[in-house]
């Protein structure tokens, strides 16, 4: 490539001169290329430790003047090639125009200018990109590339120099980490490291400083355990490394690749060694901390953030902090952690102005609220940049209000005077919009429900009698705190919320005052006040459909909080079902799943309809991520930190746990319901408030607690029943004295309750010791979810491996051993198209809702590469049309895409069996569906032949199509009939699969001529790199010959009753030849009208489909033939091997002209052309034909033939040759190369 000039003053230290002329010379590094010896060992040693980039170009053509000293570069070269083609255009262009010049530095400055010409020119044809990537790292991603041989689509993120540690020794080298693998290159005297690892195969990932492993990274794959060290900077490092492990474990999870995110600001000055990709990750993980820390919707993006002081009215102090600005809110975190956090939503804000500075107060900035709030700011770096941005932002949400965020029952101006529990007219004035009904048992509209305005709780507790009138007392006190505590902090989502507030908290909220707070700690406020009449859009689109979802929903409504009068009624059951329904349609990818029942009722008890449902959004989707899917994940993950602070806290109970098996037990259904589902109602609520203010580090601190409460009577345990047993009792003792709410039956205590029952525990000393002594922090816990995500999703993934390797049939032949790593090839295959093929269909169609079988997909081109690397039958060139062949009879729906199963099948087939089962398949091969229509252009004369020759086959093929149809129309009806997959078609479809079906070789139909020659082809070019060569080269020759024989003589004894019927019946021609459809080949059953293969649709061992099984008379009818010769002329001009096989055999062998001559003189008579076959486009016999069992038996008397398919080839070591491949460096390398796969 051209290179902008640039000075070089030692020309020759490292570099041998090739080539020189009077103003340029042509240079090669030492090392590189021919011999090298110590010098070249030094050399490539150095070049990797330093980073040159003659590792990459090492050739380079440097412009030199006479008298001059100094040396200019001006074009490199990865290749002798490339670097030629640059001297010859010097040579041609330039060395002529530069002789005329009398001056040196003209000479200089004409080449220059030049070059740099040269470089613009093409600079011009290329394709302009948003972001462009500084100098320095485009040429560490060309090294990448070329070093580990990745694709255009391998980016790279960012590359750091460091050593792995192989045993005891470092070698020191760069780690190149790219958005889907990690990469490592190492050169030293003579010894080469080079790994590549993929993210996905990454189950451990941890910073390490041990005595033998200072200071370093451990990542840990299934096969391998590696150590990198010696970082300038590991915590930066370290930290883009987790990052790209949890981008492949979401892509594992709900199969999201790294998309760049366009919406991030673009830098003024891109930094010099930084990529666009590093710098958009670390603006992600800044806008995940920043959406976190405040609890903001997932759409929000953070702008900046500056430091700055926030004048506190409450304690009159400036507290020292960071200001965070976003598209929709303010916002402020103190150094110190609980000092003061602050959310201010643009929406409210009314004046935003520059105060006057002072030595005291230097740029302060003034924010005033609709609710009569003002926040001074202070010690702000660029006041006026800041103030910009906010009045730019500021505008843009004056423009998106739907005519303002105010309205409401809890306005974030409410007077905390006033009321908190509204009227009928203030509930009216909630953002809830008129709907449909919900359906025949709703007898009243959704909007004129009672709970579209209010929580259950309120219209339940007008029936109850007084309560006790020391826990009213209580309740009393407590909102007086809480007024008092609004009046001096503020209220609603403007107030600042410090360390005091978590202290009421922990003491309790009063039952008015939940929803409320739920509301405001959750972020769910701001998102409901956004999103006016979303709800109630999504109950009128949800009303009377009917999903799996709503399915699950209405068994599991009735066990929602059974024991509580709101669901003992239509009421409540009412309201619960149009939340979890709304939310399934928001949300198809959860849906819906056990435990959100026993949440959302809770929820609905303490809020309206449409502020249970945004809790229920906030919930599932920020602060208990991933818990409520198909698989748990979220939970999983949280149960593994669950055990790992057992261990830290409680390491004696925690063996025992192990050992008894109890925290898979009890974890699950303590975090996924908060303890709901475990604990009395009015004390697990009170977890609940902390949780809404706190997160899940509330949930862990409360199961420590529980568990260190119960320590002694764990330890004494048994079994695992009798420590659930021990556990229950305790969690149904836990009481709330200061509930205001009747004491309502715990179902579970119900059942446990014993002769004497434990003693009481109060709800809120069990918090205040589960703060006391299990203290944590939410950071810790969000870095030990990444380490536990890791092993819970690869855990996931080697159970999927596990239960689609079960799947297979037993009799495919191949070990469970060879299976799984078959699976781990194919899996590696599909999740390349995630990587790189965003336009395969494999890419876009993966659905992790699927069963495991189907969720992992190839296409024909994935196949054809898998195919290539691991078939017994190389075919050199022709290996690519067998492979497609082999991917249309392997796929049976049609869709372009073939699963795990289907392609064990296929390969099963070539591997395993006798020789009669392995000719079954390649006969198959020669056939339809394997054969396309592409590959044949003689259907219609085949199709003439074949039903004239057996009319009473045809009309019972016209029968089976016919009942075929029915089959067909029966199941679009009922795919109409539901809007989502349906479970049991798969059931059906895999007892199918169980069917015990045989197939026999009368079964097979006919082989017409011009399907023998391409399997005598596919024949001829499978022996091309065989040791016995030449000898198959005459076996074949020798049985294609007497093959052409018999079928000639057949032909001759089939003609006369073929003619029969055709004079009989003139007509019958016209009905049955003249209309075949392009796929009646793929339609097609088998012979008998009693095989089973035609109900079943397909046989097991090979993924046979219907189409595979056809009548004698229709095997060559519907194919869509091309022209042999088109298919000879095109495979011989691309396949010198076959063209020499041709060469070597016998006179009586398939060389084209040969096949002629054969096929006149066997009949022993004179064909005119219609009815035989030249190379240079005659046509095809139409009357000629072959059976399998006349194959067969031909083949046996050749024991060479024989041998060669019965031969024993080892599938492992081809899967280890095609990992290599996988991983297979550049060619341009003088160096031996090794490839670590994850």
């Amino acid at each position: 490539m051209w290179l902008g000039p640039e000075e070089v003053l030692v020309a020759n230290a490292l570099w041998v001169t090739e080539r020189a002329n009077p103003f340029f010379v042509l240079q090669r590094r030492r090392g590189h290329g021919r011999g090298g010896g110590l010098t070249g060992l030094l050399v490539g040693t150095l070049d990797v430790v330093l980073d040159s980039s003659a590792r990459v170009a090492p050739y380079r053509i440097l412009h030199q003047t006479h008298n001059s000293q100094v040396y200019w570069t001006v074009a490199c070269g990865s290749s002798r090639k490339e670097i030629t083609e640059h001297w010859e255009w010097l040579e041609n262009n330039l060395l002529q125009t530069l002789s005329i010049f009398d001056n040196e530095e003209d000479i200089t400055t004409f080449v220059k200018g030049k070059i740099h010409g040269i470089i613009a020119e093409e600079n011009k044809n290329l394709q302009p990109q948003g972001d462009e990537d500084p100098g320095k790292f485009k040429e560490a991603e060309l090294k990448m590339r070329k070093q580990f041989g990745m694709p255009e689509g391998e980016k790279l993120v960012n590359y750091y120099s460091c050593s792995y540690w192989k045993g005891r020794v470092p070698r020191q080298g760069w780690l190149y980490l790219t958005v889907n693998h990690l990469c490592f290159y190492s050169f030293l005297l003579g010894k080469e490291v080079s790994l590549v690892v993929q993210w996905v195969d990454v189950i451990r990932l941890e910073k390490n400083d041990t005595l033998l492993f200072p200071e370093s990274i451990r990542v840990d794959t299934r096969d391998h355990e590696l150590f990198f060290s010696m970082f300038l900077n590991i915590g930066e490092t370290f930290k883009l490394m987790e990052q790209l492990a949890n981008l492949a474990m979401r892509q594992l999870l709900d199969s999201e690749g790294f998309l760049e995110d366009k919406a991030l600001p673009r830098p003024a000055r891109p930094h010099r060694n930084i990529s666009a990709l590093k710098r958009d990750l670390d603006a992600r993980a800044k806008n995940e901390y920043y959406r976190a820390t405040f609890q903001l919707p997932g759409d929000e993006h953070l702008d900046g953030h500056t430091g700055c002081t926030l004048w506190t009215p409450f304690s009159k102090l400036h507290i020292p902090g960071q200001m965070f600005i976003s598209s929709n809110y303010i916002c402020f975190a103190s150094k110190e952690e609980n000092a003061c956090h602050l959310i201010i939503p643009l929406r409210e804000v009314t004046i935003v102005e520059k105060a006057d500075s002072s030595s005291v107060l230097p740029s302060p900035l003034s924010i005033s609220t609709k609710s009569k709030m003002t926040f001074l700011f202070a010690n702000l770096k660029d006041r006026d940049f800041l103030v910009q941005r906010i009045s730019d932002f500021l505008q843009k949400t004056s423009s998106k209000q739907p005519g303002g965020s105010s309205t409401g029952r809890k306005a974030s101006g409410l007077d905390p005077a006033t009321e908190p529990s509204p009227s009928p007219q203030e509930a009216s004035e909630q953002p809830v919009s008129r709907t449909a009904p919900w359906g025949s048992r709703q007898s009243s509209l959704a909007q004129d429900a009672p709970t579209a305005s209010q929580g259950l709780l309120r219209l339940f507790r007008r029936n109850t009698p007084l309560e006790d009138l020391g826990a009213e007392g209580a309740e009393t006190e407590k909102e007086e705190w809480w007024n008092m505590h609004f009046f001096e902090y503020g209220r609603g989502v403007c107030m600042y919320r410090t360390a005091k507030m978590r202290e009421l908290v922990l003491k309790g909220i009063p039952e008015r005052l939940r929803g409320e707070l739920w509301l405001l700690f959750s972020g769910a406020w701001n998102e409901m006040v956004t999103h006016p009449g979303y709800y109630a859009e999504l109950v009128e689109e949800s009303t009377g459909k009917y999903t799996l979802a709503t399915e699950e929903i209405e068994r599991d409504l009735h066990r929602s909080m059974p024991e509580h009068p709101a669901f003992q009624n239509e009421l409540g059951i009412a309201a619960l079902r149009r939340v979890l329904t709304a939310y399934a349609f928001r949300n198809p990818t959860i849906g819906y799943c056990q435990a959100m029942n026993i949440v959302t009722s809770v929820l609905l008890l303490y809020g309206s309809e449409e502020e249970a449902f945004w809790l229920l959004v906030a919930l599932c989707e920020r602060m208990l991520p991933d818990y409520y899917n198909t698989r748990v994940v979220g939970a999983l993950v949280d149960q593994g930190i669950f055990e790992e602070l057992t261990r830290d806290f409680l390491p004696q109970l925690s063996e025992k746990m192990q050992d008894l098996g109890v925290i898979a037990s009890i974890s699950l259904s303590w975090f996924l319901t908060i303890f709901l589902s475990v604990m009395p109602f009015e004390s697990a609520v009170v977890i609940v408030d902390c949780f809404f203010y706190e997160g899940i580090k509330v949930v862990l601190q409360v199961a420590l607690a529980i568990l260190d409460a119960n320590m002694k009577q764990l330890l004494d345990c048994s079994d695992e029943g009798e420590a659930m047993t021990i556990l229950g009792r305790y969690l149904d003792n836990v009481v709330n004295k200061q509930s205001v709410s009747l004491p309502i039956p715990h179902l579970h205590a119900l059942l446990t309750s014993g002769d004497d029952p434990p003693e009481e525990v109060d709800i809120f000393d069990l918090l205040k010791v589960s703060y006391e002594k299990f203290s944590l922090r939410a950071d810790d816990i969000e870095q030990m979810r990444f380490k536990q995500r890791l092993k819970v999703i690869q855990s996931l993934e080697d159970t999927a491996k596990r239960s689609v390797v079960r799947a297979i049939p037993g009799d495919v032949g191949f070990s469970v051993e060879e299976l799984e790593d078959l699976y781990v090839v194919f899996k590696s295959k599909h999740l390349a198209s995630q990587y790189w093929g965003n336009g395969r269909p494999t890419a876009v169609r993966r659905d992790p809702s699927l069963p495991y079988l189907e969720q992992y997909r190839i296409d024909a081109s994935q196949f054809q590469e898998l195919f290539a690397s691991l078939t017994p039958w190389a075919c050199g060139a022709h290996t690519p049309m067998l492979a497609g062949r082999m991917f249309r009879l392997l796929d049976q729906n049609r869709d372009s895409l073939i699963n795990f199963k289907e392609f064990v099948t296929g390969m099963s087939g070539m591997y395993h069996g006798d020789l009669t089962d392995k000719l079954k398949v390649l006969y198959k091969l020669h056939l339809p569906p394997a054969l396309s229509p592409e590959e044949a252009e003689s259907a219609l004369e085949a199709t003439h032949y074949f039903t004239e020759d057996s009319p009473e086959e045809a009309l019972r093929q016209e029968e089976r199509e016919g009942a075929g149809d029915e089959v067909v129309q029966e199941k679009k009806g009922e795919e109409k009939g539901t809007s989502t997959p349906d479970y049991r078609h798969y059931l059906q479809m895999w007892a199918k699969e169980k069917e015990v079906q045989k197939e026999t070789i009368k079964d097979l139909p006919k082989m017409n001529q011009e399907q023998f020659i391409e399997l005598c082809k596919t024949l001829y070019n499978m022996f091309s790199e065989d040791s016995m060569e030449q000898d198959l080269y005459h076996a074949i020759a020798t049985v294609a010959s007497l093959l052409l024989h018999i079928g000639e003589v057949g032909k001759r004894f089939s003609a006369q009753p073929s003619r029969k019927p055709r004079d009989s019946a003139p007509g019958e021609d016209q009905l049955l030849a003249p209309d075949p459809p392009q796929d009646s080949a793929q339609e097609l059953p088998p012979p008998a009208a009693g095989d089973p293969q035609a109900k079943a649709g397909g046989d097991t061992q090979l993924g046979k489909v219907p189409q595979e099984s056809q009548v004698v008379g229709e095997g060559g009818g519907g194919e869509g033939q091309a022209s042999p010769s088109q298919h000879l002329s095109d495979d011989e001009t691309k396949d010198d091997t076959s063209m020499s096989s041709y060469s070597v055999v016998s006179t009586g062998s398939l060389q084209c002209e040969d096949l002629t001559d054969d096929t006149v003189l066997v009949g022993g008579e004179v064909h005119s052309p219609s009815t035989t076959t030249t190379c240079s486009g005659g046509s095809v016999d139409t009357e000629w034909s072959i059976s399998f069992e006349q194959i067969l038996a031909s083949i046996l008397t050749e024991s060479v033939l024989v041998n060669f398919f019965e031969k024993r080839v080892d599938i492992g070591l081809k899967i280890k040759d095609q990992r290599k491949v996988e991983r297979q460096f550049s060619t341009s390398s003088d160096h031996e190369h090794s490839g670590v796969s994850g």
